[in-house]
Order: structure tokens, then C-alpha cells, then sequence
């Protein structure tokens, strides 16, 4: 399965890294990976200060949630410090350097998290393979100390300064923080390299090909003076000398271009032939290590989540074309809303992501059935998610352990977007969304859902969905619960009517869906078949227009 299916795993990554399959092989294995891509979380947007003022070791653990970036000097992170001191060389060196400047701070607790997981990276890294770490300025210092302890600072390639945002107008007293830092770092000393060209600027343009042949051709004259002594080369061509070097092309090369009429002859006997480079047929510039050409996402572009972290497909894609080839093996193990899986998947290269929140697992499988609808065979039968509740028992000790993941998971098996409030703390009834427009439509219908993880249901709760359902103005309103709902509830459903589509077909208004049901499929999200569905796209920016046909029964508070 290694070597031929992509994969997803839901977990802490470093356990997933040191993990063993089914059948006892390491979940991925040593020297598998062409190219390791990471963007680790990092609350940077928090005081400065704060991330160095010591803890005393005794605050209780946190775990990393959705959106929330918590690393904190606590037991877990004292612990995995000491672990990775205790395994001595280069990396235990650089953490003690780091405890003793940082203390038992925020700080030392990341940098403590991170060593293990970059050293497992590299240990699954190819001897060709290269590294990409994306961080910001706060960290990145440190980063590149750690990095230099696990991988030698001779294999450091680039520090890649990234224009991630425009000016920021309330910065008084300092400069704007407009920057982020990638660190690019090799496995071995010839790492696999595709040089990555960006378009030229139109001001290099206007200064250097200043030239129109009579095609309206632009091109620049370029000499064809040989760098070195080059004997061999140094000929005669239509009565014209060469530089005391010689010329930089063989004769029959000179004879192609002047076929081609890519020559300029001197007007002078003793002038020198020059030769026409043509701007269409340039690859642009080559890319530097200042890369301020990649924007970032827009509020209305086509690829935007709404993932506060994601990053443009446009940086994941150089990334990729300069340190990859088709069919390579590409690793995320801070995967978040999937762009690395994305571009891996549409740039045609294997890959792997890694994300702790089910939230992210859902985000990504639901981006890559949007993005890949017409895949043949169908996207969801190239990949495996693995880490997920696979039988009601899971998703039971889900629930107990973590209840807005499982809210994220349920989620995922009807293939809604967790609403903003929800990620919030204040869902207002609404745990997820799903907007949708018929076909020959441009009036977006919403679905909203509802998700329990107690065993203790009532009618009560349907009445409440109705409720939601009339203020949000939306078309269906869905309920997921553990248990089986009960007669009164499924009576109160019943009598909520149904929603009528354009070709006259009904799905009830209030549907009522169990876990046990989802994961076996004898039940299902009844909603018109033919529909061209937004839900991992922007939502509307306006709410969605009442339907027509919305007949719902007064909730019992209203009768009231």
C-alpha cells in the first residue's frame, strides 16, 4: 500500500512518524520521501515577550486545537526536552544552547516539540530529498539553529523571504511585519533541483528588450563574445572577426542562426555580429530567494477557505516543480486545509499529509472531491484515511475524549463545512453548513446540521432545529445523532414538511441521521441530486434568500 495509494492520517504527527502499519511496517519508512513541505503552527500574533517568560512546569497540557496554536512550557514539553537531550549529538548541543538562553519558556517548549519531529523527518527523507520549513520571524532564527543540528548547516540551501501580506497601517512604533521565512534544506549533498523561473517585470522588460523585429517580435541584442579563450572557436564568419576569445557558438551553430535571421550584422567591417534573444521564447528570470511575485489569498479568490493559516497554491506549486518530479513521494506532517495535497495531487506527485484536528481531515477530503470531481477512478479510491473512527466504539471514545473533533468528523460524513461559530464556542444551534445551487440556479440553498454526541435525545431538540432552521431562512435542516431518535422526534420531523426542487422532487425538510446509519450507509443526506455544490468554496457573501415553499410548523416557543 506504501508505494501505491496516497495517504491521510489524522494524529499528532510525531506519533504517526514513529507508528507501524496493520502489518508492522513503519508507517513511513526510511529514505521514502522525495520532498517534506511543513508549516508548523505558531502563535506569533501573541506578545513577544511572552513567548520567553518562564513557566514554572506545572501547567496542565493543552491540546492543539483547530485555529488555536498552543505550545507551552509544560510536563509534555519539559519531558520531550529531556528526551531529546538525553539522545545526545548535534541536536541535544543546540537545546541545551537553547535552554540556557531561553530558560523555561513558550519558547523552549516549541523548539522542544519541534526536534523530534525534524528529526524523524529526516530520517525519512531520500538522499535526495529536500526540506521547506515555513515560520515567521519570531522563530525563525531559532528554526534555522535547530535545523542546522539535525541536518548540518552545510546542507543549508536558502533562507526564502516570502511577501506574505501588503503594509500594515497601524504599526507606529516600528517597522511592519510583512514577511515570512521558508528554510530550505537538503538530505544530501545533490539534492534534485528544477530551476523555477519567474515572469520578467514589465519595467525589465521595457529596459531590456528594447528591440521589435518586423513580426512585432521584442527581443535584445547579445554579444557573442566567448567568456573564456576559446582557440577552437575562433573563426571567421562572413568576413567578420571574432573577439581575441573566439565566439561563443560553433560555426554551424552561427550558420543555424542565421537561417533562423537571429543575427544582427555591424554596419563597420571591424564591428562584431551580435545575436537576437528573442523575449517570447525566454523563461523568464531565474527565481531568487526574495520571492515577492506570490500573492496572497484574496478575500475573493476562487481557493480561499477561510483557514486562517492556508497558504496559495501558487508557493506550494514552485515548491514543488523546483525540488520535485512527477511520481515523487511529497510529505505535509502539518497538512492544516490541504494546500501541499492539493498541488501535490494536481502536479501529479504522491503524497502524504498529517493533521491532529479532524476538522483539517475534513477540509481536505472535501477541497479534493471539489477540486478532482471528474478523476478517473473517483479521488476518494486513490487515497486512505487512516486514524479515523472506523466503527461506532471510535467514534464513542472520540466523542468522550474531544467533543467539537467529533463534532468534526461527523461532519465529514455528510460532507459539511463546520460553521463559523461553532469554531468559535458559541454555535448558536448550527454545528455545520452545506450551500448548494441547483442546476440553471444562481439562488444558494443552505443546510444546516445539528450534531449530538450524548445518547440522551428528545423532541425538544428537533423543535430547536426547526427554530434554527426558520432564522437562518435555510432550505434543510439535518440532526446527527448517536442514538435513535425517538417516535415523538421522528413524529415532529415528519410534520416539518419537505423541500421541493426544481424538477419537482420532495426530501424532507428535517431529517433525522444516526451515526450507526452514516457509517454503514443504509442512511443518508437526502438533498437534490442534481446541485452544484459550494461547500468547501467561499460561501455567499449575502445570506441565501428564503425559499419559496418554506412552510414550517411553528416551533412550541413561538405558539407561545
Amino acid at each position: 500500500m506504501h508505494a501505491q495509494i496516497n495517504r491521510l492520517f489524522y494524529g499528532d504527527n510525531l506519533e504517526v512518524l514513529r507508528g507501524k502499519d496493520d502489518t508492522g511496517q513503519p508507517n513511513i519508512p526510511d529514505q521514502s520521501v522525495d520532498l517534506i513541505y511543513l508549516d508548523p503552527p505558531f502563535n506569533s500574533r501573541q506578545d513577544y515577550n511572552v513567548l520567553f517568560a518562564e513557566k514554572d512546569g506545572a501547567r496542565s497540557t493543552s491540546q492543539i486545537t483547530a485555529f488555536k496554536d498552543t505550545w507551552e512550557w509544560n510536563e509534555e514539553a519539559s519531558r520531550s526536552y529531556h528526551d531529546v537531550v538525553a539522545a545526545g549529538g548535534r541536536v541535544a548541543e543546540v537545546m541545551l544552547a537553547f535552554h540556557k538562553l531561553l530558560g523555561g519558556s513558550d519558547m523552549l517548549a516549541y523548539l522542544a516539540m519541534m526536534a523530534p519531529r525534524l528529526v524523524e523527518l529526516r530520517r525519512v527523507l531520500k538522499e535526495s530529498g529536500s526540506i521547506y520549513l515555513h515560520c515567521d520571524p519570531t522563530a525563525s532564527h531559532y528554526l534555522k539553529l535547530l535545523m542546522d543540528g539535525v541536518f548540518g548547516p552545510q546542507l543549508f540551501k536558502t533562507e526564502i523571504i516570502w511577501k506574505r501580506t501588503t503594509s500594515h497601517g497601524n504599526v507606529s512604533t516600528g517597522y511592519g511585519d510583512v514577511t515570512d521565512s521558508i528554510l530550505f534544506y537538503a538530505k544530501g549533498p545533490r539534492p534534485t533541483w528544477n530551476q523555477p523561473y519567474a515572469k520578467y517585470s514589465d519595467e525589465y522588460i521595457a529596459a531590456t528588450f528594447r528591440y521589435t523585429d518586423e513580426n512585432g517580435r521584442r527581443y535584445t541584442s547579445e554579444n557573442l563574445r566567448n567568456p573564456g579563450v576559446r582557440p577552437n572557436l575562433t573563426y571567421d564568419y562572413k568576413g567578420f572577426k571574432p573577439h581575441g576569445n573566439g565566439w561563443a557558438v560553433s560555426k554551424e551553430k552561427m550558420e543555424k542562426y542565421d537561417r533562423e535571421g537571429r543575427l544582427i550584422f555591424p554596419s563597420k567591417p571591424d564591428g562584431r555580429i551580435r545575436l537576437k534573444r528573442y523575449l517570447d521564447e525566454q523563461p523568464g528570470a531565474k527565481v531568487q530567494s526574495l520571492w515577492d511575485d506570490i500573492p496572497p489569498i484574496g478575500a475573493q479568490a476562487q481557493e480561499r477557505l477561510g483557514y486562517p493559516t492556508q497558504k496559495p497554491e501558487a508557493l506550494l506549486e514552485r515548491i514543488l516543480n523546483a525540488s520535485s518530479n512527477e511520481g515523487d513521494l511529497i510529505l505535509d506532517p502539518f497538512c492544516g486545509c490541504g494546500t501541499t495535497v492539493q498541488v501535490a495531487q494536481k502536479l501529479n506527485r504522491r503524497w502524504i499529509g498529517i493533521d491532529i484536528t479532524h476538522l483539517a481531515i475534513g477540509l481536505i477530503r472535501n477541497r479534493l472531491s471539489s477540486s478532482f470531481e471528474n478523476n478517473v477512478p473517483p479521488i476518494n479510491q486513490t487515497y486512505a484515511v487512516i486514524g479515523t473512527p472506523k466503527d461506532i466504539a471510535g467514534a464513542e471514545q472520540l466523542a468522550s475524549e474531544n467533543k467539537h473533533q467529533f463534532q468534526y468528523w461527523a461532519l465529514t460524513l455528510v460532507d459539511a463545512q463546520p460553521s463559523d461559530a461553532m469554531k468559535k464556542g458559541a454555535d448558536r444551534g448550527i454545528d455545520g453548513r452545506q450551500y448548494f445551487r441547483e442546476a440553471n440556479s444562481d439562488e444558494y440553498k443552505q443546510i444546516i446540521f445539528s450534531v449530538k454526541g450524548g445518547r440522551n435525545v428528545g423532541v425538544a431538540e428537533v423543535r430547536d432545529l426547526i427554530g434554527v432552521l426558520q432564522r437562518e431562512r435555510a432550505d434543510i435542516g439535518v440532526y446527527i445523532s448517536f442514538a435513535k431518535p425517538t417516535k415523538p422526534m421522528q413524529k415532529e420531523a415528519a410534520e416539518a414538511g419537505f423541500y421541493t426542487s426544481q424538477d419537482g422532487s420532495k426530501y424532507p425538510r428535517i431529517q433525522l441521521l444516526t451515526i450507526k446509519g452514516l457509517m454503514d450507509k443504509t442512511q443518508r443526506l437526502q438533498r437534490p441530486l442534481h446541485v452544484q455544490d459550494v461547500t468547501f468554496k467561499k460561501a455567499p457573501l449575502s445570506r441565501p434568500k428564503p425559499a419559496k415553499n418554506l412552510d414550517l410548523p411553528l416551533t412550541s416557543a413561538e405558539e407561545d
